[in-house]
């Protein structure tokens, strides 16, 4: 019987493309530049690989920030500075909050029926500022986001310092809910908990990684939980 559920945000409570696309076209607009859709694209493949650097250890939090705009600009020919960006781009994505769909609603079904936790590799400023605008909070009773724990998911470091904050926790009757294999499923695995991938687009896994589960829709969550032994 499941008890305790570790919820990834970004794309599986709260749409982070939709809200990347917005903050960087405001961002990249203030200096002068007109992001299409090819540039958001780009952006967007960039910053996906260097976290997937950070997720392996190869890289720092920071250089993540410097990296994904350096290839950018580098490809586009700008002279900008990727920290002036990276200031103005966060500044942007701490208020562009939009819900994944149906997310809020499984939120509000789950409280109060399981222990229900967050679980974060996004920038401390930017998620706490987006839990505050989203009221979101409130709902979980434990908030765990990567620069304050000390450690990045997929690492056992990370989970065993969440899972020391939680003194009652049992992980057998846990489970994390995520929409990337290589941070959230990873992750869980690491820690030996049971996992669920959130894959609404029905993503081909080409990956060695093999979820527990796998939704479409989170609102097949509540009956999964129901049915995890």
């Amino acid at each position: 019987m499941i008890k305790s559920v570790l919820f990834d945000l970004d794309d599986t409570i709260l749409d982070f493309k939709k809200s990347e696309r917005l903050a960087l076209t405001k961002a990249l607009a203030r200096f002068g530049v007109e992001a299409d859709d090819y540039i958001v694209s780009q952006y967007s493949k960039y910053n996906i690989s260097q976290w997937k650097r950070l997720e392996r250890g190869e890289i720092t939090r920071q250089q993540v920030k410097v990296n994904r705009y350096r290839l950018l600009f580098d490809e586009l020919g700008l002279d900008l500075s990727p920290q002036q960006l990276t200031e103005v781009y966060e500044e942007n994505l701490c208020y562009e909050y939009h819900f994944v769909e149906n997310a809020l609603s499984v939120i509000q079904s789950l409280y109060g029926k399981y222990d229900l936790y967050l679980v974060s590799n996004g920038a401390k400023r930017v998620q706490e500022q987006r839990l505050k605008g989203t009221d979101l909070a409130r709902y979980f009773k434990g908030i765990f986001i990567s620069e304050t724990v000390g450690y990045e998911k997929p690492s056992r470091e990370f989970f065993s310092a969440c899972f020391s904050a939680i003194p009652s926790l049992d992980k057998s009757q846990t489970v994390i809910i995520g929409d990337s294999l290589s941070s959230d499923i990873t992750g869980g695995k690491n820690a030996g908990i049971k996992t669920i991938w959130f894959n609404p687009n029905n993503t081909e896994n080409n990956t060695p990684i093999t979820p527990d589960y796998e939704i479409k829709s989170l609102l097949e969550i509540e009956s999964l939980l129901q049915n995890i032994e």
